[in-house]
């Protein structure tokens, strides 16, 4: 499996924040929308992740619930047929629940910089500093650091979960869940 340190957190100053990123950054900004269709797994987390082009990932990764840097193992394959993958999944599964983003996307090195705007959820700022095999975690965890520190994320900033478990937690306090696919009505 791939790996990489992750950390997720509030963006507390988003544009601010943003053009640190995109000054730091070895390449210019891309803009991505995503569609997440997580579905009900025993461990770990296996999401289809579709684009606008019709192209889709199908994401599967494990890592701990916790604030502050964290190992991310995940495995990814193509599709190209997304809305096929989706229905055997479903029909397999069950879908957890769905989550929409518009994800900004810089590139710092090896680490992948996010600033997502997610539906019903808010704005987030997301690091991934992928490793190599030979790569400890310590490294990782360090590079990290630095670039928390760089674009303002304080430990109080950080999140401890998948925005599917705080879109969740959301939509259970409301009545705009539809209870046939989780998803909003």
């Amino acid at each position: 499996m791939a790996r990489n340190i992750e950390i997720k957190a509030y963006a507390t100053d988003f544009q601010p924040q943003k053009q640190i990123a995109e000054q730091l950054s070895d390449t210019p900004v891309e803009e991505i929308h995503q569609i997440d269709t997580f579905f009900n797994v025993k461990q770990g987390r296996l999401k289809l992740r579709e684009f606008p082009n019709a192209d889709a990932q199908l994401i599967f990764y494990r890592r701990n619930d916790q604030a502050g840097p964290k190992l991310s193992e995940y495995t990814i394959t193509e599709s190209s047929n997304p809305s096929s993958l989706k229905e055997v999944l479903r029909s397999a599964y069950g879908i957890q629940a769905v989550v929409r983003k518009a994800r900004y996307l810089y590139l710092l090195g090896r680490t992948r910089i996010h600033f997502d705007e997610v539906d019903t959820l808010g704005n987030f700022i997301e690091l991934e500093v992928v490793l190599g095999e030979s790569d400890s975690l310590a490294e990782g965890e360090s590079e990290a650091q630095a670039l928390m520190t760089q674009l303002g994320i304080s430990s109080d900033d950080l999140i401890d979960r998948a925005y599917v478990d705080y879109f969740l937690k959301k939509i259970k306090t409301t009545s705009l869940l539809n209870p046939l696919t989780n998803t909003l009505k």
